[in-house]
């Protein structure tokens, strides 16, 4: 899945230095050092006191200090005797844009506040890595990493996965299940009266009572688990900004409550005050336990106010004595504090005491651009306009060149981008035409069940910035890997110009940005299937599919078509799954894109796995559960294998669907 490349190719180490209590193995070895080996990593005699811990890329010097500090040397080395915040990470520290950790550092340090990173800390043992830091002045941040912890170590069968592409050398076991969890309470024991704030996916995701399809059960808000003081939800620029302005001016946490982004836990009989017209009221934890209808309705509101661009706060009681109060989200980002975020001063590299060691995720996107964030489409099964938004976020066509300049000094760089996109890689510069009209909406989509009239769906801004990459001096080729949204490109406009841009973005996008194989995610063939997904008829990707190959042909390209696909979605039969293998043989597709649905909190696909019903028309849904049900689904996308044969003849005859075994196997 990932292109490896080692961490020398980056960097030449001339001058390197680790402190005793680095990350060299995963959390359960690392207690089995000998004195020996813990001998070696003693300052270097070549280094005397005066000298910079440095390491010299070619072309560019960067020095230690250029990182955000992760050990007690670190900080010694930058003469600080104790800092501001101390953020703890799941994710290995790449001081890079597109990961967590280094973006909330950075915004922490450009607002003037001295920040340490402990990126992955060992929970196992003496819990020596919570505690080399000692206390921040503030607080402690805490985050999971850019995935759920969850979803990184188990697989949708529940098998441990045997890799984490966020760990040195892709390895697993750098973190815990339920990282954010697990990390507070260590810290909470340890340091009782500092204040924690939680951020992330994970932390984003479980903001209310949500179904943890791990233990099967419904759990409340993950502040009452974690004991966190606050939490930020969404992307954090803006709430982390109010909230260090609100430390700065003298506040005490207990004191900081209207912070947009920001869920707290209050006290029941407290809440009255909040009990006003743009207040709504859920259900409470209790309730829904015992009501799968009620945490369905919770559902709907939760997802209806979070694509408003003024919301509701919400109120969930989690107990008869507490409640979370969660403040509305803050209007969606403009386009220049977007760029301000990329702008931070990243190194674009890996921490140097992953010397030697390759970060999978940071090998697949260092030479790619994140242009845009956010996404209209409202897919069922999909948490991004649940933390990113709705509404799209685009940087400025600057930014994005500036980025790219700074990818062609990389000293690894070949010329080849591999990808300038988003959560859909053609929705950049995208959105209502009247603004006065979406300030009113609270559909989940602008795009499904049709396109909004409203939608400026225009490509050419994006053309124009594809065509201004490309003509930089030095890159041979720009990618585009992020996932293409046909339905937008298939969509007949009243502007004649609109209709022109859709034309030629698939003209450019088929014979210029695919490597060999381009991705698309029709997800299923059913169209009742697609209907509970929140996509388009199968019938829209036949016709992009016409259209690749034709301009193949025209262009002698010898190009594909890698289309993804999932099983055992809520609404999805085993009949469905038959239809879907027949449809696809039909397209000559031997599918590789495939996976079981897996609920995640938060989806409206996980609210039906978990209720039986649809939240927004309180029907029933039948829904795959058990493993066996999973599997009986899951063959038909390998129909072409000889030891699923057998099965599915025998599957097909108890459907009476003689005519899909002759479609799929001939006679």
């Amino acid at each position: 899945m990932f292109q490896r490349h080692t961490w020398q190719n980056v960097v030449c180490l001339s001058l390197f230095y680790i402190s005793h209590d680095e990350i060299e193995t995963p959390a359960k070895t690392r207690t089995e050092k000998t004195k020996e080996q813990t001998s070696d990593y003693s300052r270097p005699p070549y280094l005397t006191k005066t000298m910079n811990f440095t390491t010299f890329v070619t072309m560019k010097q960067v020095q230690l200090t250029d990182f955000l500090p992760t050990t007690k040397k670190e900080l010694e080395i930058r003469q600080w005797e104790e800092v501001d915040v101390i953020l703890f990470s799941g994710d290995a520290y790449v001081d890079h844009p597109s990961f967590a950790g280094a973006i909330v550092g950075r915004i922490i340090e450009h607002e003037g506040l001295r920040i340490a990173l402990v990126p992955q800390p060992n929970w196992r043992d003496d819990l020596r890595d919570f505690k080399k830091l000692g206390k921040p002045r503030m607080f402690f941040a805490v985050s999971a990493g850019c995935m759920d912890s969850m979803v990184n170590h188990y697989t949708a069968n529940k098998r441990l996965r045997s890799d984490d592409a966020y760990s040195p050398d892709g390895k697993a076991g750098f973190r815990p299940d339920r990282a954010t969890i697990t990390y507070c309470k260590i810290l909470k024991q340890l340091y009782p009266e500092v204040p924690i704030v939680i951020g992330g996916i994970e932390a984003s995701l479980r903001r209310i009572t949500h179904y943890d399809y791990w233990d099967d059960e419904l759990k409340p808000c993950i502040l009452a688990d974690s004991k966190a003081d606050l939490l930020i939800y969404g992307m954090g620029e803006l709430p982390l900004k109010h909230l260090i302005a609100e430390l700065k001016a003298g506040k005490r946490f207990d004191e900081i409550k209207d912070i947009p982004q920001t869920a707290y836990l209050e006290k029941t009989d407290s809440i009255r005050e909040y009990q006003d017209a743009e207040t709504v009221t859920l259900f409470s934890h209790k309730e829904c336990k015992k009501d799968k209808v009620k945490q369905a309705k919770n559902f709907r509101i939760a997802e209806e106010e979070s694509n408003k661009t003024k919301a509701n706060r919400l109120i969930q009681g989690i107990d008869d004595q507490t409640s979370v109060v969660i403040n509305p989200p803050f209007p969606p980002m403009e386009g220049k504090d977007l760029d301000a975020s990329f702008e931070l001063p990243f190194t674009r590299l890996p921490h140097p005491k992953y010397k030697g060691k390759t970060i999978p995720a940071y090998d697949m996107i260092k030479f790619s651009v994140n242009i845009h964030r956010g996404c209209f489409g409202g897919c069922s099964f999909c948490a991004i306009s649940a933390h990113q938004g709705k509404h799209i976020i685009s940087r400025s066509e600057e930014s994005i060149l500036r980025e790219v300049n700074k990818i062609k000094e990389m000293p690894d760089f070949k010329g080849y981008l591999s990808d300038l996109g988003g959560p859909s890689a053609n929705m950049y510069g995208m959105s209502g035409k009247d603004k006065t009209l979406c300030s009113k909406c609270k559909k989940y989509s602008c795009i499904h069940p049709s396109i909004c009239k409203n939608m400026d769906k225009d490509h050419t801004r994006l053309l124009k910035l594809y065509r201004e990459v490309d003509n930089i001096s030095g890159i041979k080729k720009s990618f585009i890997g992020s996932g293409v949204r046909y339905d937008l490109l298939l969509a007949k406009d009243e502007d004649p110009r609109t209709n022109k841009s859709h034309q030629e973005y698939t003209e450019e996008l088929i014979t210029r940005h695919v490597s060999g194989r381009l991705k698309v995610a029709p997800e299923h063939t059913s169209d009742n299937v697609l209907k509970m997904m929140r996509k388009p008829s199968f019938s829209l990707f036949e016709q992009f599919n016409k259209t690749f190959d034709q301009i193949n042909r025209k262009y002698n390209l010898n190009q594909q078509i890698i289309p993804y696909f999932i099983s055992s979605h809520p609404g999805c039969t085993q009949e469905d799954m038959a239809e879907l293998a027949c449809k696809t043989k039909r397209l000559n597709f031997k599918l590789e894109q495939v996976q079981d649905f897996t609920p995640t909190p938060m989806t409206l696909s996980t609210e039906m796995y978990y209720t039986g019903i649809h939240p927004y028309t309180l029907e029933k849904v039948w829904t795959p559960r058990n493993a066996q049900e999973k599997l009986e689904q899951r063959k038909f996308f390998f129909w072409y294998k000889r030891e699923y044969r057998n099965q599915i003849i025998n599957d097909l005859r108890k459907m009476n669907r003689n005519d899909l075994i002759k479609t799929l196997f001939g006679q």
